[in-house]
């Protein structure tokens, strides 16, 4: 891709564009009189052309031609949120398909997750992991959120429309920016009552950026200053094993405190171990657990029954 290039020294400026042949310069000379060096150009018409920008750069302008774009996006993220209720927000990978352990592992938490919690869920609202979620959510009869992104890795890459979740219960975001918003606001709790959490899968790049921010803003009690929100990292198979390992030489290094890491989330090996965190987290008792499931079962009995 061409680009141009402008250099200014003293008072004379250099235009040179890659696509065209070198301007060269004749020599340097220097003026006694105000003591400025300078170049002298065998074509001083370059001096004339114009900074142009290629049609890729023009196309990457105009996704973002005022912040009000943004404003409004995040406007509309908070209006879904406040529409469908906070709970439990999801992330993990796109690309772990229904074949993977982990996603039989993802769908059955997420149901688990809704009918203890008694809350929305929210994911990216993708493939692979989201998915898993998705379908857990729904099977537990709660309400079910997402906040996807145009393009990700896996399928459904081609289209911005989910495939089977209504499309008043997700939005498709341009700004990255804005869905982050979307899945911070979504764990944000107002009162005692409200039953929230982040729950970390396996994932990648997109997974792990996610997580850290929101680690980090619970660190720094963005997130859960007055009513704490539990994170959960589901750490199926080992799979962040070597990253806890990480941590923990940060912490040797001194850019974490001892125990700081631990502190900020809960590291889980399995299903049960999250579910069972998450009682002593809220205090729910065994008596609320049975009114859950006596509650579900009552809205899923057969119509023969």
């Amino acid at each position: 891709m061409g680009f141009s290039v402008a250099a200014s020294l003293g008072t004379h400026i250099a235009l040179r564009n890659t696509h065209e042949a070198r301007i060269k310069c004749h020599f340097l000379y220097k003026r006694q009189e105000s003591n400025i060096i300078g170049f002298k150009f065998s074509k001083p018409k370059a001096l004339q052309r114009k900074i142009s920008l290629s049609k890729q750069e023009f196309s990457d302008l105009d996704e973002r031609k005022s912040p009000d774009e943004v404003r409004e996006e995040i406007k509309k993220c908070y209006e879904l949120i406040h529409r469908l209720g906070r709970g439990a927000v999801y992330l993990g990978s796109s690309r772990m398909g229904p074949s993977h352990s982990h996603y039989v592992q993802t769908q059955e938490l997420a149901k688990e997750i809704a009918n203890l919690l008694e809350c929305t869920s929210w994911s990216g609202a993708g493939p692979g992991l989201m998915d898993a979620v998705t379908q857990g959510a729904m099977l537990a009869g709660k309400p079910v959120g997402g906040f996807k992104i145009g393009k990700e890795a896996g399928e459904w890459t081609a289209s911005n429309f989910h495939p089977y979740l209504p499309s008043e219960n997700y939005l498709t975001c341009r700004f990255f920016s804005a869905r982050k918003h979307g899945l911070v606001d979504a764990v944000v709790r107002n009162n005692s009552f409200d039953k929230t959490a982040v729950v970390a899968l396996p994932g990648g790049i997109g997974t792990l950026d996610e997580v850290f921010e929101m680690m980090a803003l619970i660190q720094l009690e963005r997130i859960g200053s007055k009513f704490p929100v539990p994170l959960l990292l589901m750490n199926y198979d080992s799979f962040y094993s070597k990253l806890l390992d990480l941590l923990k030489d940060c912490e040797g290094w001194g850019t974490v405190s001892k125990g700081e890491v631990a502190s900020l989330w809960k590291v889980c090996n399995s299903n049960s171990e999250g579910l069972a965190y998450l009682e002593e987290f809220y205090g729910i008792s065994s008596i609320d657990k049975s009114k859950s499931v006596t509650k579900f079962c009552s809205t899923y009995e057969s119509p023969s029954s």
